[in-house]
């Protein structure tokens, strides 16, 4: 914490996926860069009542490997990132420091109500995840600190990530979905990932399929949720996305494209759930 009080405009770096294409095209020339990756602290994970501590540094690899069972969503979703050489050095704490939009470790996190740790010769503080990224690339800390980890709830029912892109592997999401079931709080979280300024948490869809799940007692039965309650879902998550048009997909493209995730990403949490998942 010392150095990084010392050295407020160096760029921290342990995987380096986003930082080192940002050196390479020399989009970014930072003063100095600080390396991370002897911190033995980040590397660490652990349980802390009925979360999960994540420390910046634990990458991708280990989360499938280690947390799949525990934090599903994350795991999904990490799968997804590049290339194995990529998911053995890139960190979700990475996508927390980017804060891109397209980053697929974000979803799982605002789905499953994610808090972000940041430290600094100060001391620690808790952010909510919606409340730590502001915006395309942007985020709330301040200069002096640094993402020492994330803390995640364990998962109390099915969760599931998924995404659209030119082609099946190694490749950045042209719009994404995490969704968690909260069976014991009678809740649905979810988030849109890549089809807006910042991930996006449809609220209005995740409050109808909760009334839709409550006033049916479809909880307690473990009935199917009819098809028009299931395309409602995806319509309400399609409206509340706020894509852009680029190289990769039109805004058109992707906000039907989130309508369709939404829809069986819900579709296949629940079908689990019925299953006695």
């Amino acid at each position: 914490m010392e150095a990084r009080t010392a050295h407020p405009g160096a760029a921290p770096i342990f995987g380096g996926t986003d930082l080192m294409v940002d050196l390479n095209f020399d989009r970014r020339r930072p003063e100095a860069v600080m390396d991370l990756t002897r911190v033995p602290e980040i590397r660490e994970w652990g349980e802390e009542e009925s979360w999960f501590r994540i420390g910046a540094g634990v990458t991708y690899a280990r989360i499938i490997a280690e947390l799949k069972y525990r934090l599903p969503g994350l795991a999904m979703a990490s799968r997804t990132v590049g290339s194995p050489q990529i998911r053995n050095r890139g960190t979700v704490g990475g996508n927390l420091g980017t804060a891109s939009p397209a980053g697929d470790g974000l979803p799982p996190l605002y789905a499953s109500g994610a808090e972000v740790e940041v430290a600094s010769i100060r001391g620690t503080r808790r952010i909510p995840v919606g409340e730590f990224i502001i915006g395309p690339k942007k985020n709330v800390l301040e200069a002096d600190e640094l993402i020492s980890g994330f803390l995640v709830p364990e998962a109390d029912g099915p969760q599931q990530y998924s995404k659209i892109g030119p082609r099946n592997a190694m490749v950045i999401a042209v719009c994404s979905f995490g969704l968690a079931l909260h069976p014991e709080h009678g809740k649905v979280g979810a988030c849109i990932g890549s089809a807006g300024p910042t991930p996006i948490r449809p609220r209005e869809a995740e409050a109808f399929i909760e009334g839709v799940l409550e006033e049916g007692d479809l909880w307690e039965s473990r009935a199917e949720i009819g098809d028009h309650a299931l395309a409602r879902f995806g319509e309400l998550s399609a409206m509340a996305a706020r894509p852009i048009s680029d190289v990769r997909a039109s805004a058109e493209y992707r906000t039907h494209a989130v309508g369709v995730l939404a829809k069986r990403s819900l579709s296949w949490a629940w079908d689990e759930y019925r299953n006695g998942g």
